[in-house]
Parts: structure tokens; C-alpha cells; sequence
């Protein structure tokens, strides 16, 4: 399925964008691309970030998500907006892939969350699980990333993260744009 773009619309001078990504959407007036280089140094609560992935303060087009799937470029996007996100992010990367997609479909199913997407990232064992929310405040986001977390522990080593995060700068608030949808 290639991407589409719904709308553009013009808000002072900035410019945000609405890109359709498999059954995926995302509307930002920015988006990330991976460098091969540290880009930047971040502190952030006490810690330094080197961030390899630059802000570029434009909106995502077409051509661009095209080019990411064609894996020419990694593009990311922003998960927070004003405080506020629209998807909680799993990112799951370990040998134990193939057995984490049913055990985290099961988890889902059991605490009744049927709004959600299993996509494939660039590497085969990385596996992305966006639950679709909206508007959801940051600190309600955490504790309920906290709690599927729990339970998925109890049945899988961690070789996961969950997005977004108040422990992480904005920069770091961003996931990587799919690259396959799983069934």
C-alpha cells in the first residue's frame, strides 16, 4: 500500500501535514531523518542524549514516505504534540520477535485494546506495536504503557521500549515510520 497524503494546511507560516501510512496517521509540521553521525548533543534531566536523527522543520510529503519505505532514508515523526499523543508505541527488537507478536496480540485482546497495528521495522526482529488513542495526556500514556509492560514481563525477556516517555527529551520522542504491516 503506498502512502498518501490527505491535507496540507497553512497555520501562520508553518505548514502541517496529514500522511496515511498503512492505517496509520500522522500530522506534524516536522519530521526526524537518521544521519549516520551524532547530530546532536541534548541534556535532559541530568543525563547527555546524542541524538542521530536531525529535526527538519518541514512537513512530511509523500515522496519522502515513499523513500523511507524504499528504505533510501529513515524517516521518524513525533509522538507528542502539545503534551498530547495519539498512538502508544511497543517496540519490541530480540531474537524472541516471532513469539512476542502473538504473546502481545493476546495481551492486547485480554485488556479489551482492539484499536491496534502490528507493523515490521527495518531490521526482521524489530516489531512495532502502535495502540491507537486520542489525545491522550503524556502522564496517562506512561501508566498505561507501565502496566502492559508489567504483564508482558511476566511472559518474554524486555527487549522492548515503550513511547512516548517523560524520561526522554523530545527528540527522542519520535518513532520510526513502518516498513511492513503484520497480519
Amino acid at each position: 500500500m503506498l502512502p498518501t497524503s490527505s491535507s496540507t494546511t497553512s497555520l501562520s507560516t508553518n505548514k502541517v501535514s496529514r500522511i496515511k501510512l498503512f492505517d496509520l496517521e500522522f500530522e506534524s509540521d516536522h519530521y526526524y531523518i537518521k544521519r549516520p553521525r551524532v547530530v546532536e548533543q541534548i541534556q535532559f534531566d541530568n543525563r547527555t542524549f546524542y541524538a542521530k536523527f536531525e529535526r527538519i522543520d518541514e512537513p512530511l510529503t509523500p515522496l519522502l514516505v515513499e523513500q523511507h519505505l524504499n528504505r533510501d532514508y529513515t524517516i521518524a515523526v513525533p509522538l507528542l504534540k502539545e503534551g498530547l499523543t495519539d498512538y502508544l508505541i511497543i517496540e519490541y527488537k530480540g531474537e524472541e520477535y516471532q513469539r512476542f507478536i502473538p504473546l502481545v496480540k493476546h495481551l492486547f485482546r485480554t485488556e479489551g485494546i482492539e484499536d491496534f497495528t502490528l507493523f515490521k521495522g527495518k531490521d526482521e526482529e524489530k516489531v512495532q506495536a502502535f495502540i491507537r488513542v486520542h489525545g491522550m495526556p503524556l502522564d496517562e500514556a506512561e501508566s498505561y504503557l507501565a502496566m502492559l509492560s508489567d504483564k508482558l514481563k511476566t511472559r518474554v525477556n524486555k527487549h522492548w521500549k515503550t513511547l512516548p516517555s517523560s524520561m526522554l527529551p523530545e527528540a527522542y520522542n519520535i518513532v520510526t515510520l513502518p516498513y511492513r504491516q503484520i497480519g
